[in-house]
């Protein structure tokens, strides 16, 4: 088993069967770390805290949290977390390739009739005759990174639409916010809790959802450590089964509509907005439910087909599988 530090996987990263959830381990009060990004989308942790879904079996978790998905890949490699949420990017590739990470269950995700990801048209360009996303061919088309999660989707779009797009790597969400409102780049795509307050005070259009280009895209994905994954299987097991009940939590609440919203955003308000009051918080909060996992399964077929995408954009190796990445033992896998 390789291992490496903080400063290794910044390099490599740069260089770049059963089903249902294991039975619970019940470690005696384990103390985990858990990488999130203060985000509506990563809920199922909070409130597997909060309403002791962790304790109950057995971990007593500690929350990290960072600026982007991309640090956190490299803290679980590493060992500086044990556990995080986070989008497939050729970074998180190359680790798995190395046999630093592996993905063992799904988290966000599209679903056809549950509001999700937008694609967007500035405004400017909206007004200059750009309506619709095939109208976008040969404009710019706004990315954090290449082999982002923006690049992958904006890729699915334009193959769809047959149209090219000029990929505009701006680092930030926020710098792309930027961009889009004072007219530098064109077209972008993003959660619905940034697309849809911008939308109404005119900033941009949203023209389509991301689920109508890819149908039950898993966006997001719960990895560990290679070495939890292989030889912590109670331990990796147990955060499953308190990350699923929050989920399960989440939904109800946020999306089914069989428990109640207005407790679920005080909770998520506590790790999400923070800097906002309660009222100007909640409706961004609601504005950014999107599915999370039932029982944290994956849609292994949406894997591969990021994976096989990366591969074909030259942006990881093409001889990695789709087991360097996945360890697909622990959850229920779909699409295969």
């Amino acid at each position: 088993m390789n291992h490496f530090n903080r400063r290794q996987m910044l390099g490599l990263m740069g260089a770049a069967a059963a089903t249902g959830l294991a039975a619970p381990a019940l470690a005696s009060n384990k103390k985990i770390k858990v990488g999130a990004l203060r985000f509506t989308s990563h809920s199922a942790s909070f409130i597997a805290a909060e309403r002791g879904y962790f304790a109950d079996a057995g971990l007593d978790v500690e929350f990290e949290f960072f600026q982007a998905a991309q640090p956190m890949a490299v803290a679980i490699a590493s060992g500086d977390i044990d556990y995080a949420v986070t989008a497939v990017s050729g970074g998180l590739i190359s680790l798995a390739q190395k046999g630093a990470i592996k993905v063992v269950g799904g988290a966000l995700r599209e679903e056809t009739g549950i509001d999700g990801q937008k694609y967007l048209i500035s405004d400017a360009s909206y007004q200059a005759g750009v309506k619709t996303l095939k109208d976008l061919d040969g404009k710019k088309y706004a990315v954090t990174q290449a082999g982002s999660s923006f690049h992958y989707m904006g890729s699915k779009m334009a193959a769809a639409e047959g149209i090219s797009l000029q990929f505009t790597p701006l680092q930030k969400v926020g710098a792309i916010i930027g961009a889009m409102k004072s007219g530098q780049v064109d077209g972008w795509s993003i959660v619905p809790h940034i697309a849809k307050p911008l939308a109404s005070a005119g900033a941009w259009h949203m023209v389509a959802d991301v689920a109508d280009y890819i149908p039950d895209y898993q966006v997001t994905t719960v990895f560990t450590s290679a070495k939890n994954a292989a030889e912590e299987r109670g331990l990796t097991g147990d955060f499953l089964a308190g990350f699923s009940k929050g989920a399960d939590d989440y939904a109800a609440a946020m999306i089914d509509g069989t428990a109640d919203q207005d407790v679920m955003v005080d909770l998520i308000h506590k790790y999400v907005y923070t800097d906002r009051p309660r009222e100007k918080a909640a409706p961004s909060i609601i504005n950014g439910t999107m599915r999370i996992s039932t029982n944290a399964a994956l849609n292994v077929g949406s894997i591969q087909d990021q994976l096989s995408w990366f591969q074909s954009e030259g942006l990881v190796d093409a001889n990695i599988k789709i087991d360097q990445l996945v360890d697909a033992s622990y959850v229920e896998t779909i699409g295969a």
